[in-house]
């Protein structure tokens, strides 16, 4: 039996759609801890939300599912992509980008 590997990657995310005041970021930081994801989550000036997560491809797409099964989230479009790890030990709220 191979063991699974424990790959860890960090991704970087913006959500486009009613993503604001919709409690997606009380979501995301839900979803992440229960992933095991770190990173963070913060809401943008042009009514996008940005977020950065780090942990194994495995738990990343199960917190992106998590996320999508929010209850008014409506999410057009996501923008990713692969950025380097940075070793983050938790998932936070970040102050809002202007």
């Amino acid at each position: 039996m191979m063991m699974e590997q424990k790959r860890v990657v960090r991704e970087h995310f913006f959500f486009y759609g009613h993503v604001q005041g919709v409690g997606f970021r009380y979501r995301a930081m839900q979803a992440a801890r229960s992933c095991d994801v770190t990173g963070y989550v913060r809401n943008r000036g042009d009514g996008s939300v940005e977020l950065e997560a780090e942990g194994t491809p495995r738990a990343i797409e199960e917190m992106l599912r998590l996320i999508e099964r929010g209850r008014w989230i409506s999410i057009d479009r996501i923008v990713r992509c692969t950025i380097p790890v940075e070793g983050s030990r938790s998932f936070e709220y970040r102050d809002e980008y202007w």
